[in-house]
């Protein structure tokens, strides 16, 4: 069977949540709470915090817990996880860039690249505790 063969099916709407994983929750609280300001919505032990971001969800998830049933017959959850560093990407207009970089290095955080796109969006790349490569983009950098 091939893809053309499979039922017709609408594209899906957007993203609504995403996945970074971190053994230490505690740093990872501290550092998208405090210094990322990220709204929580909650923590559930050493499994995992959430955030929202927009209209989205930034699920950090210890990968050693995850990997386990998550306990509670009333969600069916099935384990899952990775380990080693992954990437997420903000989108930041383009006059909140310069304020989050200055915000970032004054908190010790390091800038590791801070460039324009061939389309002109600019980009800054810096790792959250845990390594994770994240990004904070101008939202033109994938305009249409």
């Amino acid at each position: 069977m091939t893809h053309k063969d499979l039922p017709k099916a609408p594209p899906p709407l957007g993203l609504l949540e995403a996945a970074l994983y971190a053994p230490d929750l505690d740093a990872a609280e501290a550092f998208y709470g405090e210094i990322l300001a990220l709204e929580k919505i909650l923590r559930v032990g050493e499994r995992h915090v959430f955030y929202r971001v927009g209209g989205g969800v930034l699920l950090i998830f210890n990968p050693e817990e995850t990997v386990k049933p998550p306990g509670n017959p009333d969600m069916p959850v099935p384990p899952h996880g990775a380990h080693g560093e992954g990437h997420f990407c903000f989108a930041v207009e383009s006059p909140a860039l310069t304020a989050w970089r200055a915000r970032l290095e004054a908190a010790g955080v390091e800038i590791e690249a801070d460039f324009a796109w061939p389309n002109g969006a600019r980009s800054i790349y810096f790792r959250d505790p845990a390594g994770n490569s994240l990004e904070m983009a101008e939202p033109r950098l994938w305009a249409r």
